[in-house]
């Protein structure tokens, strides 16, 4: 992990402004998501990306139930539900 040598301080209500460089760098614009990791003593920010609960594909995506589920996932789950129903 490269050190970029910017301090900044956490705020009162907790929040951290990252620098411009940094949000242009990784295609940050306003109001985009961020997923936050914790990795033993480290606080790593991703840019989020919602992908495919089965495949992890960025791709084409529907929400089922709460869940992002791509639309070939849709299809082989369509197939595998019709290939069970007939057997029964």
């Amino acid at each position: 992990m490269k050190s970029l040598g910017v301090i900044r301080k956490v705020d009162e209500l907790g929040r951290v402004v990252l620098p411009v460089e940094t949000r242009k760098r990784l295609g940050l614009e306003p109001k985009d998501p961020v997923e936050i990791f914790v990795e033993r003593d480290r606080i790593v920010l991703k840019k989020y990306e919602p992908v495919c609960i089965f495949c992890g594909s960025t791709g084409d995506a529907v929400i089922w139930k709460d869940k992002r589920v791509c639309k070939r996932c849709v299809e082989q789950m369509k197939r595998g539900a019709d290939k069970t129903y007939n057997e029964d």
